[in-house]
């Protein structure tokens, strides 16, 4: 006769016992048998009979062994350490019922146990195991050779023996067992054997998916549940969904999910009908059949807060394809969610953020998520205290807003981008990722940036720029990009101390944060005291290590690379050699000389300070400043009794620039021809710095001598350019720049080798052509050295003898 379900779970019990006997097997056993009709009653000489050639000593032997193994894991361990495992497994093969059904009840108690499961796993019983899985057997050797089984298929290298011998076949005829125990070791069998993919796809090729769903009507919670767990698994395969819908599986779910009195099996249930509905075509054949109505009814109907969440869940994982998205807006889910918002339960309300989150990929959805009122219910669930629920609206606000200006708007209008600043401070990286995200989205809106600028958002990205976590990296460069458009977030990005940390995650090797660093550093760059700061923290250097590199570099690193060089001409001019037209000079601009490839290009200010130390013999740095000195007497005396290490940093005054702007503007401006005008300032030029110098004579010319003199005499390696009174090519044409570009003129500025240097101008050629329109420009160099004013045509053997020794 075979055990109940109360003994079976007594077995499954001892199970626990495990391991704390090993010690105690160390020592021999005291227990003993009660008289057997043989000789001795120690379990030695029990294990010894079962190689006995007499059948009626072998049946009360397996007998007697399968009860004392019953009593306890000690007295497992004991009979494995006798050596009773291997004369078991002959057994179970012997001719006789009885013996053969013994043998199996005495190994599947015994193999109940943790070290003889293992010693069992070393031998190859594995197929006789199967073999009595046979209709042919009584029940209780199918209740013991499934129970065997079912403890040595948690094992990965048996599970694939149980498949490989044919065992599966025999496992799912069980499940139609009469006996309860039977279909419960088979069951767990086969649940542990779909963990793998092939016999996943073999349950449903050999029928199995009938006998599963006839087990979720069994007396015994325990069956259901593993054979929802299993269809759980199988069902993942789309052949046998098309199986379990042809049994009517998902109704007989659903009714299962309708019934209170089985609301234990609703987790797992749901579990199932989320894989029936997660390809489009099972999705509409069940919607066809009112599946889809039946859900939603049962999601709204009030219920355990564990099992809301599990059925919005499902929701979520079913709208993770677009034509099941698609469906379940057609089936208004939109308003069952919105509707479930107003539940108080935290768990609940987190899934239903996941779940308008999936939506929210439908673009109709967006609207009708905020046609219903959904979006201010999800902005008030970002002051909960629930982390896990601040989480799951981040995300969902940051799907609603994507390309919706609308939503967009309406999470404004609900104030939702105040809390999100604030959630910006948040310790859950997920919650600040999802929060810049969405405040990157809304602050595309010019009128929703101010607001978000005003209420500290620029401050509040500062820490999360040396955030580790990558997503939320990308998302705090990709929103403070956007911010940094405007002026006031710039000045206030640098007094908040955020442009170190943006420049230093130029060092990221990842892809999308690089470019959004890129992008937000060449809009910072746009404001000349910030792209100064970002070269002083080496801004520069890791550009162009970046763009020398053929795997990093990139449309956004050259991109801000340029910005940052438009608005630091003086960096620009070192690095490049090169000013445009457009790139006008202004006070502050300093020449340095040309920079070496990686070379740290110091800013004004640093080279200062070090040109305090003592004269060295370097080329001076030559400084642009036009700007007169305003002071007022008590600023004055105040600089005058300040310790000299306390004073600030200021240029020196340049008067003598000052007053060749001055006559630039008297004596070139009145002038109407271009031609004319050019010529007049470079011979002012000329005749600032030394006057024409003959080709043949420019050696004897003595600016090295003056130049060294104005170093000496000014304690100082920055010389300022109007001092300057004899001055070669490199100092004339960055002064003929300098008053091009005061005055309102262009030219370009071009450094060559050997202190070379020119400018280019662009001027009509020649008068009009026949058919009335205007010539091409052309370039001309303009001689500021020989024959001051000539405006020498681009390259012409006088333009190259200029531009060349």
């Amino acid at each position: 006769m075979s055990h109940s379900m109360d003994d079976y779970c007594h077995l499954q019990d001892s199970r626990t016992m495990g391991k704390k006997v090993k010690k105690e097997s160390e020592t021999p056993c005291k227990e003993t048998f009660e008289p057997l009709p043989v000789e001795g009653k120690t379990p030695a000489t029990v294990v010894l009979l079962l190689s006995s050639p007499e059948e009626d000593i072998l049946v009360k032997a397996c007998e007697a062994i399968h009860t004392f193994a019953e009593k306890g894991d000690e007295n497992k361990v004991s009979l494995l350490g006798l050596g009773a495992l291997a004369p078991l497994c002959h057994l179970i093969n012997h001719n006789n019922k009885l013996v053969r059904r013994n043998a199996v009840m005495a190994l599947g108690v015994m193999v109940t146990n943790s070290d003889v499961k293992n010693a069992l796993k070393k031998s190859d019983v594995i197929p006789s195991i199967i073999d009595k899985l046979s209709l042919e057997e009584d029940i209780v050797v199918h209740e013991f050779a499934t129970l065997c089984l079912a403890s040595l298929s948690v094992d990965f290298v048996c599970k694939v023996q149980i498949f490989d011998n044919k065992g599966l076949p025999p496992l799912i005829q069980l499940l139609s067992s009469p006996d309860p125990d039977v279909q419960k070791n088979s069951i767990e069998i086969i649940f542990n054997l779909v963990q793998d993919y092939q016999s996943r796809l073999a349950v449903h090729e050999l029928g199995g998916i009938p006998p599963l769903l006839e087990l979720l009507k069994s007396d015994f919670p325990v069956i259901q549940h593993l054979a929802l767990k299993t269809l759980q698994n199988v069902t993942t395969d789309k052949d046998t969904r098309i199986a379990f819908r042809d049994e009517q599986g998902f109704e007989k779910l659903m009714d299962i999910l309708s019934n209170t009195d089985l609301s234990d099996l609703n987790a797992e249930a749901l579990q199932v009908v989320a894989n029936c509905l997660s390809d489009s075509e099972s999705l509409q054949l069940i919607h066809k059949g009112g599946g889809l109505t039946r859900l939603m009814e049962f999601i709204l109907t009030p219920n355990v807060s564990e099992i809301q969440s599990n059925a919005v869940k499902c929701i979520a994982k079913v709208a993770q394809s677009a034509g099941n998205r698609k469906l379940l807006h057609e089936e208004n889910v939109e308003k069952v969610l919105v509707e479930l918002l107003s539940v108080a339960d935290v768990s609940v309300k987190t899934a239903i953020c996941q779940a308008v989150d999936a939506m929210s990929f439908h673009l109709a959805s967006k609207d009708s998520f905020r046609d219903l009122g959904g979006i201010p219910a999800v902005v008030q669930l970002l002051s909960d205290e629930s982390l896990v629920l601040k989480e799951a609206a981040t995300q969902a606000l940051s799907n609603l807003t994507h390309s919706n200006q609308l939503n967009t708007f309406a999470v404004y209008e609900a104030g939702g981008h105040e809390i999100l600043v604030q959630q910006l401070y948040g310790s859950c990286p997920r919650t600040v990722a999802n929060s810049a995200a969405t405040l990157g989205i809304m602050a595309g809106q010019e009128v929703i940036r101010c607001s978000i600028l005003s209420h500290g958002a620029v401050q509040a990205l500062v820490e999360p720029l040396k955030s580790t976590n990558t997503q939320v990296l990308v998302n705090t460069t990709q929103c403070l990009a956007v911010l940094v458009c405007d002026a006031e977030a710039r000045a206030e990005l640098q007094s908040a101390g955020g442009l170190q940390p943006l420049v230093n995650l130029l060092h990221s090797y990842h892809k999308e944060v690089l470019h959004n660093v890129c992008l937000a550093i060449s809009v910072c760059a746009s404001n000349e005291h910030t792209a100064v700061k970002m070269c002083k923290f080496g801004a520069l250097e890791m550009l162009q290590k970046i763009n020398q590199s053929v795997n990093r570099r990139s449309s956004f690193s050259e991109l801000a690379m340029i910005s940052l060089l438009n608005s630091n001409l003086s960096v620009k001019y070192s690095l490049t050699s090169h000013l445009a037209s457009s790139d006008v000079i202004s006070d502050g601009f300093y020449d340095a000389g040309k920079a070496r490839p990686g070379q740290k290009i110091l800013t004004l200010e640093e080279l200062s300070k070090l040109s305090k130390q003592p004269v060295n013999q370097h080329q001076p740095i030559i400084v642009v400043n036009t700007a007169p000195e305003k002071k007022k007497g008590d600023d004055k005396q105040k600089d005058e009794t300040q310790p000299e290490s306390e004073k600030p940093w200021k240029m020196m005054d340049d008067v003598a620039l000052q007053l060749l702007v001055k006559e630039a503007k008297k004596s070139v401006l009145p002038l109407i021809d271009e031609r004319g005008q050019y010529a007049v300032l470079a011979r002012l030029v000329s005749e600032a710095m030394g006057g024409a110098v003959e080709m043949e004579k420019l050696h004897e010319f003595p600016w090295v001598l003056h130049l060294s003199e104005l170093k000496f005499q000014l304690q100082s390696n920055v010389v300022p350019i109007g001092l300057i009174r004899r001055g070669i090519y490199c100092h004339r044409a960055l002064l003929f720049k300098c008053l091009v570009d005061c005055i309102g003129m262009s030219c370009t500025l071009v450094r060559g080798e050997y202190n070379r240097a020119w400018n280019e101008v662009l001027l009509l050629s020649g008068n009009p052509s026949s058919d009335g329109h205007s010539s091409q420009p052309c370039c001309y160099i303009v001689d500021l050295m020989h024959q001051p004013g000539s405006l020498l045509k681009a390259n012409t053997s006088a333009a190259v003898q200029y531009q060349t020794i």
